[in-house]
């Protein structure tokens, strides 16, 4: 299994909370997601598993358009690999959100783990929707021996990571997943192994 999280997205760029605003891919993030693309194009992947954020659909179309070694696998969209929901913040610049709330309101809303921004999710609240679709999705294609790109966003993979890297929630607040990163696992017995 590879989890990616997309290439820089415009709002990424523009220093902006995102959530579920959806926001294209940056210049930077199209040539993030070349970059990943040649490093997994000799990957043969069975299925890929995207948000329904263009995003990381743009992403995973480009590393597909890369990959040699597939034969248009087919592609699943689905909301529970959605962003974490950024509530009253989203399409906020977080520089001025800081000065508004205050650096130290601010820094909790993004790295806590149960606390949710005004209208939002926490990480936690992103975990209640994003780990039943890596159980009842993603691990039966694993299970049945397949090769699978999951493509989604910081948080989603997070939480992912979490779970599946066995991570406390102190643990998870200082995992950085950047964009157009690989992150590659072995799958086997309901096991998974970090090769990266």
């Amino acid at each position: 299994m590879v989890l990616l999280r997309h290439g820089q997205s415009v709002w990424n760029a523009e220093n902006k909370f995102t959530g579920w605003i959806d926001v294209n891919l940056s210049k930077k993030g199209e040539e993030e997601a070349i970059s990943a693309g040649k490093i997994l194009s000799k990957i043969k992947f069975d299925v890929v598993h995207t948000s329904e954020l263009i995003r990381a659909q743009r992403t995973a179309e480009i590393v597909m358009r890369h990959n040699t070694a597939s034969e248009n696998p087919p592609t699943r969209h689905d909301q529970r690999l959605n962003e974490r929901h950024y509530g009253s913040l989203q399409g906020l610049n977080k520089d001025e959100t800081r000065e508004k709330f205050g650096a130290d309101q601010v820094h909790i809303w993004r790295r806590s783990f149960d606390v949710p921004p005004p209208d939002g999710e926490s990480l936690k609240m992103c975990a209640e929707r994003t780990l039943p679709y890596l159980t009842e999705e993603i691990e039966p294609d694993l299970n049945s021996g397949k090769n699978v790109l999951v493509a989604a966003h910081g948080n989603s993979l997070r939480s992912i990571v979490m779970s599946i890297e066995n991570l406390s929630p102190e643990e998870i607040l200082s995992v950085e997943i950047p964009t157009g990163s690989p992150i590659h696992y072995e799958y086997e017995n309901g096991k998974y192994s970090r090769i990266n």
